[in-house]
């Protein structure tokens, strides 16, 4: 989840389905009711979109709401293309941008059931260019080895480079690392630069998930791409995500107003660079299918990804209490940021709400969540059994108000807090 503007290149690797009869969706409720959703609610819940479109908040959104595995509501509104003035679909294609970050990292947790990665081991037993990495320019050696727990959870001690003017930063942005010719040669890049913290003393939202996704491919033997498609997309039917569009796709591909908040490669073809943090598209039901997923403990129509235990490790409290978080990003991001003052903190791939207070949100003690610096937000929540998927390309200024405002609006239509099977 980013509040500024980064540059991406959209990764290259799982290739978006052309036929898009292949799309599933998850079953549809015969009413909102019948999952504890009020239609009139709902339909308060499509103005206050409708609104936004006709401020110019966002040129348009797709939103998807699901509980108790099946479909409460899923609209579009407003425009896929405002300057086109092309109708916005259900099944329009978006950059989710740091919303690739959850994916990455069950790609790797699905390696680690698989015994070929050690989420515990040290970053440089499989990358071996981290062995000799400092901290800070003044190169003072690690207290301890970064590891891939660390990568997953943002406590590597790496940047992006962008959210501050530190030495570091100024030689992040130097380097020009998501210009690189591949992920790789990204990755070799970061590795001779400093950290900016020690390992673990900070939670720092960084180029750590493109990192996790070199860690994959080198635990794996596959490309990033492959693996997601062969691993995940593919057995979830998420048909329309990826790392590009394929042609017969590109008319789906929703467009910001204005100047993208995240400069990407083209969407039509197979990048140089596979960012795991951050080069996927997806639609609003590919992306709830993937939550199901979670919220299912794994499994999703009797495809198992991974473990209920795995799920429950990722979905549970990463930062040890002497982990700083006011670091820029987080106080940036609010009350979706990993601080104590909002009872908020980050597990593996996403932030996670530990207390019932304090956030200022609605939500549940366990709920799962993020978002991408496109607009895009999406959180799960386990107690009642809901998922939510927002997908909209929101101008900057406007990114933290329709985020909140869409909390607010999915859970003031929910009028029966119990769910049971």
């Amino acid at each position: 989840m980013l509040t500024t503007t980064l540059r991406l290149p959209i990764a290259a690797a799982t290739t978006l389905c052309c036929a898009n009869l292949l799309a599933q969706s998850l079953p549809t409720t015969r009413s909102p009711e019948e999952v504890g959703f009020s239609s009139q609610r709902l339909e308060r819940t499509r103005g206050v979109l409708k609104a936004d479109v006709e401020a110019r908040r966002l040129p348009g959104a797709v939103l998807l709401i699901a509980r108790n595995g099946k479909i409460a509501f899923y609209e579009s509104v407003g425009y896929q293309d405002r300057a086109a003035q092309t109708p916005m679909r259900k099944d329009s294609i978006f950059r989710i941008a740091s919303m690739s970050k959850p994916i990455t990292t069950v790609a790797a947790m699905i390696l680690a059931e698989e015994n070929k990665l050690d989420v515990a081991a040290p970053v440089a037993q499989y990358l071996p260019e981290f062995k000799d990495v400092k901290v800070g320019t003044e190169g003072v050696a690690p207290r301890r080895p970064m590891t891939v727990q660390d990568l997953m959870r943002h406590t590597s001690g790496l940047t992006y480079g962008i959210f501050g003017n530190s030495p570091v930063d100024q030689m992040y942005r130097k380097a020009d690392i998501f210009n690189a010719k591949s992920l790789e040669a990204m990755v070799k890049a970061i590795a001779g630069l400093p950290l900016l913290h020690q390992p673990g003393e900070y939670w720092e939202y960084s180029v750590s998930t493109d990192v996790l996704g070199r860690v994959v491919e080198v635990a794996s033997g596959m490309d990033l791409d492959a693996f997601v498609r062969e691993r995940i997309t593919g057995p979830l039917k998420m048909n329309d995500t990826g790392f590009w569009v394929k042609p017969p796709a590109v008319s789906r591909l929703a467009k910001p107003d204005g100047e993208p908040n995240a400069m990407f490669e083209s969407e039509t073809q197979k990048p140089a660079l596979l960012s795991g943090g951050g080069g996927m598209l997806s639609t609003a039901s590919d992306y709830a299918r993937f939550c199901q997923m979670l919220l299912n403990g794994g499994e999703l129509d009797g495809v198992r990804v991974l473990a209920p235990k795995t799920v429950a490790l990722m979905t549970s409290d990463q930062l040890p209490a002497s982990t700083e978080r006011h670091t820029p990003v987080a106080m940036t991001l609010g009350a979706f940021g990993p601080v104590p003052e909002m009872g908020t903190s980050f597990g593996l791939g996403f932030a996670i709400r530990i207390d019932a207070g304090r956030n200022p949100l609605p939500g549940s003690v366990g709920d799962f969540s993020w978002g991408g610096i496109t607009g895009t937000l999406f959180w799960v929540d386990p107690q009642a059994k809901l998922v939510a998927v927002l997908m909209a390309q929101t101008p900057r200024p406007s990114l933290n108000v329709i985020w909140r405002q869409t909390r607010a609006m999915v859970y003031q239509a929910m009028v029966n807090q119990a769910m049971t099977n």
